[in-house]
């Protein structure tokens, strides 16, 4: 039954959040890759020009130096693995030997990193900071270890510093793709958690201060379940006897315990004769209430959220995510070192297979096909030659889920600009033009401005569209020396002959004219 109860708390979520998208024009997870791509900023890949230094590079960039620290890694886990309680003095020596071999190797991992990253370089990538930390941390775990007397060791606590030997577990999460990639959507899922645990606490909070008026005044009692370490004689203790109900732990019997009858605390303002009135019937609804409410659908919603989230395991591994996204910023940064967002387009094949399907074309996708698939994406290509970051993967999120790549062209992308501007209102037009270029037959100017000697002469907007052949001046000032021009606005439609002017005024040195 329980099993059954997730199930529909979470279908329920589910069938919501895509309710929200039902009447849009982009589905949740368009939306989701779309955002990504007009978002995402290229990273910047750092390759030192020193030839030495260049090789300490390559070392540590290679797939060899990745697998070596991987397999350290994994035999380090074994190590801490088999210790256990009462072994042997010769089983503690040879367990404090592997772990300075470890240590040492871990510091010349570090050492390699320095060398060719230098420390400005080094402490930008936060998997780098936290093993500093870490070989640190062990270092001085074999220091205050080895050199602490049996007196000062009982000073010096070191079972902190032994703590980091476990966190050398943590790196795994940065040596595998799928585990970072894990590890990427459960960040990605709290940050819808607050509003969940926002409605946990307003619950906590209105049953806490209920069970305080309600349960207060019985006595504490050790023989049983309101006792000194579980009452509702103070907020916080009624808080933690609430988190123990929510858990499921024994919240019958607090239930049993607070019916009427029980003893009352000898602080409280009870008239005598009256010691064992403390307790209520109310006790029945409140805990089945509270106990119904948590372990069935508030807690229930947390799981919810992250399977959200997660729901890319559950379906077809070819249907692109954001989850995949991640890959092309990290391949575009060994084309692009500097983060200039810009690479020749001859590149972009390379780049592109490369990159796995459903975002790339994959290692076995021949040249020939490849070249084929992306001229068909139709990706804008600037007049030096090159092609933009965020235009290239929007171009391949938007081939890869076939956002309007059915009709005409020229339609589509009108289609799909008004889609765009209608849902990320705050874009800059600038972006816009730059990932979906506007139609050949339209030329838009913000502001024309020109200055000479005789006078000022200023356009704020100009559009001209080919196809309807009208040609809109939003507002056109002239200042000189005889005088100021101004109008408003200026339209011309090129299939009727009709030239429109809204607002004319002009002030001269004889006279004034305004229509």
């Amino acid at each position: 039954m329980m099993n059954i109860f997730v199930g529909f708390v979470i279908i329920t979520f589910r069938e919501q959040g895509e309710q929200e998208y039902k009447n849009c024009e982009l589905d949740k997870n368009q939306r989701q890759c779309v955002e990504y791509a007009l978002k995402a900023q290229p990273l910047k890949l750092y390759i030192p020009k020193n030839p030495v230094q260049f090789k300490f590079w390559s070392i540590i960039n290679s797939t060899g130096f990745e697998y070596v620290m991987f397999v350290l890694i994994l035999l380090n886990t074994v190590t801490l693995a088999v210790q256990h309680y009462e072994q042997s003095k010769d089983f503690s020596h040879v367990m404090d030997i592997l772990n300075m071999v470890f240590t040492g190797l871990f510091t010349v991992e570090m050492l390699l990193k320095l060398l060719a990253l230098r420390l400005r370089h080094y402490f930008v990538d936060a998997w780098n900071s936290f093993d500093a930390l870490i070989v640190v941390g062990s270092v001085v775990d074999i220091v205050v270890t080895e050199f602490s007397s049996g007196e000062d060791s009982s000073r010096v606590s070191i079972t902190f510093f032994r703590l980091f030997r476990v966190m050398r577990l943590v790196k795994l999460l940065s040596k595998g793709e799928g585990i970072r990639t894990l590890l990427w959507t459960f960040i990605k899922s709290l940050q819808a958690l607050p509003y969940v645990a926002l409605l946990i606490a307003m619950i906590f909070f209105i049953y806490a201060v209920i069970g305080m008026q309600t349960f207060g005044k019985i006595a504490m009692q050790d023989y049983t379940q309101i006792n000194r370490n579980n009452n509702f004689q103070t907020f916080p203790q009624a808080v933690l006897l609430l988190f123990r109900c929510a858990t499921g732990e024994a919240w019958q019997e607090i239930m049993l315990a607070s019916l009427p009858g029980k003893r009352c605390d000898p602080e409280s303002d009870h008239e005598p004769g009256e010691e064992f009135t403390c307790g209520s019937n109310f006790a029945i609804v409140y805990f089945i209430s509270f106990f119904m409410l948590c372990a069935f659908l508030i807690i229930n919603l947390f799981v919810a959220v992250i399977m959200d989230n997660f729901d890319y395991l559950t379906r077809d591994w070819s249907i692109l995510g954001p989850h995949h996204l991640d890959e092309f910023k990290r391949i575009w940064s060994e084309y692009d070192p500097e983060a200039k967002g810009r690479i020749k387009h001859l590149d972009v094949v390379a780049l592109l297979r490369r990159i796995q399907p459903p975002l790339g074309f994959g290692k076995l996708c021949p040249h020939r096909v490849a070249c084929k698939r992306l001229v068909a994406m139709n990706m804008p290509l600037n007049a030096d030659g090159m092609v933009t970051f965020n235009a290239t993967l929007f171009a391949l999120v938007r081939t890869a889920l076939k956002i309007k790549t059915e009709g005409n062209p020229d339609q589509e992308n009108e289609e799909l600009r008004v889609i765009i501007k209608k849902i990320w209102k705050r874009m800059k037009p600038k972006l816009l033009d730059e990932v979906i270029p506007p139609h050949e037959g339209e030329l838009e100017m913000r502001r024309v401005s020109w200055r000479g000697e005789t006078g000022e002469l200023e356009v704020r907007r100009v559009s001209w569209r080919r196809e309807t052949g009208q040609l809109e001046v939003r507002q056109v000032s002239w200042r000189g020396e005889t005088g100021q021009l101004e109008v408003r606005q200026v339209r011309w439609r090129g299939e009727t002959g009709e030239l429109e002017m809204r607002r004319v005024s002009w002030r001269g040195e004889t006279g004034e004219l305004e229509a």
